[in-house]
């Protein structure tokens, strides 16, 4: 099918963003919430925005105006009946969503596609509470979504194929970087970037400053962000909530006490300026986070989530990394990918991935 209307369940920011990239893109947008007074906010904020971007040069006034008249909001669901695709894209609460996507199945047309913005929960879950679970997928936008340019298209086992290919054509429209992954925990990039930001809290959990822990994530993975910088912009309370999905597939993915503290919280991290360099501590701060990369992205590789490339596709576009996971281990063997795994204290006993085997070939 070909998609032009779209409507947006949710006008926080990540329901914002989505709304408005696809008002951009050329779609006619519905942004959905549960207020006539909270969706008005969001549409004031979204102007807001676009008029300092024509101040700044970024986008061209015609453009904008024609977003502003593809842009409506509603406080009443009903109002996605004749939607081509309805995304959800509300707080990450199983129960809330499931509830969300029963009231949507009996409004949306029998042809339109539904699908999920969730980041760490799986899509099979939630298709159970879908009419037809082969028009429901999982579209996985990235903060900021209006700017940011991946985006994951995740297939269930019940997603048919003209589904996802009328997803690969939004993403194309949207001008993403589509990541075509299986169903999966964390899908790609969350399963290996949640549990790098777990590992970096526990190190401050163990007395390692913020700061620091900050700043050699930057500068490990080539990044524009550290990954407790990071947290902040997309929040504690949401990274602990999918290191708590992701924590279903075992001990090392458990969340740190400090990521439940600040979650919990809702509290964001100070960082000031980092203190002078310690060579050796910083050292094994280094190895500590490539380690919690590699380890996930190997187990993800054996359960066929996504190709080595996909998730080095991730973490460039998704998380700005110039050096990203499948190339660095193939630029340090597999003799150190594995001393550095096996260093994690937070790594279970047990067989390490069978796809260590093929560092050094991953992406070459």
């Amino acid at each position: 099918m070909t998609i032009q209307t779209i409507g947006v369940l949710g006008s926080g920011t990540m329901g914002a963003g989505i709304a408005q990239c696809a008002a951009l893109g050329g779609f006619e947008v519905t942004m959905i919430d549960r207020s006539a007074d909270v969706v008005t906010r969001a549409l004031d904020g979204t102007v807001e925005q676009w008029t300092r971007a024509v101040t700044k040069g970024r986008l061209a006034a015609d453009d904008v105006a024609n977003a502003c008249r593809r842009l409506k909001g509603d406080a009443d669901a009903e109002a996605l009946a004749s939607a081509d695709l309805v995304i959800e894209a509300i707080f990450e609460d199983f129960d809330v969503k499931r509830a969300e996507f029963e009231r949507l199945s009996s409004i949306v047309a029998p042809t339109a596609i539904l699908a999920t913005n969730t980041s760490s929960f799986r899509v099979d879950d939630l298709a159970r509470f879908v009419r037809r679970p082969e028009r429901f997928l999982g579209l996985h936008f990235f903060v900021p979504a209006q700017v940011n340019r991946l985006l994951e298209v995740v297939r269930g086992r019940a997603t048919d194929t003209g589904t996802i290919s009328a997803a690969l054509a939004l993403a194309q429209r949207l001008g993403k970087e589509a990541l075509s992954c299986r169903d999966s925990y964390g899908f790609a990039v969350n399963r290996f970037f949640v549990p790098c930001a777990n590992e970096a809290v526990r190190l401050v959990d163990e007395g390692a400053s913020p700061e620091r822990v900050d700043a050699i994530s930057r500068a490990t993975f080539g990044a524009q962000l550290g990954v407790l910088s990071v947290m902040n912009l997309s929040k504690a309370r949401i990274c602990l909530n999918a290191a708590r999905t992701l924590s279903r597939l075992g001990p090392f993915y458990v969340p740190a006490d400090g990521l439940i503290r600040m979650g919990e919280a809702d509290l964001a991290w100070t960082l000031g300026n980092a203190p002078p360099a310690d060579t050796a501590a910083d050292a094994v701060i280094a190895d500590r986070l490539t380690a919690s990369v590699f380890l996930p992205v190997l187990e993800a590789i054996d359960e066929g989530v996504a190709e080595p490339a996909a998730f080095d596709l991730g973490a460039q576009h998704g998380l700005r990394w110039r050096r990203s996971p499948c190339a660095m281990m193939d630029e340090q063997g597999p003799a150190k990918v594995e001393s550095s795994i096996m260093g994690l204290p937070s790594r279970p006993s047990g067989p390490l991935p069978r796809s260590l085997s093929r560092v050094g070939s991953l992406i070459r």
